[in-house]
């Protein structure tokens, strides 16, 4: 049975968001900012840099006009909801635009008032704009790209995510109808034989389904799966079939990502005892290393066959979630680690406190 219960996908910031951080200064940095324009005003007078203090007026105007764009886009976003990245565009484009003509006017109103000569028209003006761009449309360019690229992820996610339940909803009946029937026939020849697969199918049932609703299980949750879909297989293959599942009790209350590892014993199961003829030992074990929980499935069956690394889209699939919960911080490895064993090896970020 493999499944796969999303981790909510990335939250990724749209145009309201990023409006909310441009725009929406508090009154702490409101207060701090005027202060500034006052210093820098007062240092100019008192310089005698009027010529300075009349540039510097133009740009703050220029700054001024671009932010109340946007601030009006984002008052419009609450009252509407939604924000697009177009309309911010538009809007900082024309608030810089305005803010380039005001701050023109008022540093040639402020240079004539003060019988002072500024550069020419077209240089303030190339540079107003210049400066506002670089203040206020960077960080907005910055911001949107940064959502587009949360965005993919959080599509990536729920695409993941479609993909791994289509997969459950395939696996699950064959599972099923294979345990029922195994069952069926035991409760002629077996009775006994049949009451515990029925209890193991059970508590297998118990651990896994809510796995399904939630993002986040526990690594002896996960343990305890792998028992019970261990403790069927077992009925199903007799003597050819032993196991060893141990998980240290300070590493039981660790979250991971559920029904990951049952996708390493199944694997275990399907490559390793099936196509072996002998007995086959399965072994499961845990610790933590260098800041990872790594768990580690091990077999002494057919070992790493053509068939084997050529069908690893069990493996593929669980690289693809570990990509989109953890990024490169997380890993699985299909290795043989001698005298005919073979592991698999999950390592993931440790999160939580030990004991």
């Amino acid at each position: 049975m493999t499944g796969f219960a999303a981790k909510p996908a990335v939250s990724a910031p749209g145009a309201d968001a990023v409006l909310e951080r441009l725009a929406g200064a508090t009154r702490k940095q409101s207060a701090i900012t005027a202060l500034q324009v006052l210093g820098v005003t007062a240092i100019a007078w008192c310089a005698g840099r009027l010529g300075w203090l009349c540039l510097f007026a133009a740009f703050v105007v220029v700054c001024l006009c671009g932010v109340a764009s946007l601030a009006l886009v984002r008052r419009l976003a609450r009252r509407d909801g939604h924000a697009s990245w177009r309309w911010a565009w538009l809007a900082l484009a024309s608030g810089l635009l305005a803010g380039a003509c005001a701050g023109y006017a008022v540093a040639r109103a402020a240079a004539d008032a003060l019988h002072i000569e500024t550069v020419d028209g077209a240089r303030l003006f190339g540079s107003l704009l210049a400066f506002g761009a670089l203040v206020l449309a960077l960080p907005l360019a910055y911001a949107q790209r940064q959502a587009r690229a949360l965005h993919l992820l959080a599509l990536e996610q729920a695409a993941l995510a479609a993909e791994l339940k289509s997969l459950q909803a395939q696996v699950e009946p064959h599972f099923l109808y294979n345990t029922l029937a195994n069952t069926r026939y035991l409760a002629r020849h077996d009775p006994a034989q049949a009451v515990r697969m029925l209890d193991h199918l059970i508590g297998y049932l118990r651990t896994s389904l809510p796995d399904l609703r939630t993002p986040m299980s526990t690594l002896g949750r996960e343990f305890e799966l792998a028992e019970h879909y261990l403790a069927l297989m077992r009925i199903r293959f007799g003597e050819r079939l032993s196991f060893d599942a141990a998980c240290p009790p300070t590493l039981q209350h660790l979250p991971v990502p559920p029904l990951m590892l049952i996708s390493l014993v199944e694997n275990a199961v399907r490559h390793g005892v099936e196509p072996q003829p002998g007995a086959v030992s399965v072994r499961l074990g845990a610790e933590v290393a260098d800041g990872k929980v790594v768990a580690t499935v091990a077999d002494n069956g057919a070992g790493l066959t053509d068939a084997v690394l050529g069908s690893g889209v069990g493996l593929r699939n669980i690289r693809q979630r570990l990509s989109a919960l953890y990024g490169g911080a997380a890993s699985v490895e299909l290795r043989a680690s001698g005298a005919g064993w073979t592991e698999s090896v999950l390592s993931l970020p440790l999160q939580g406190a030990l004991p």
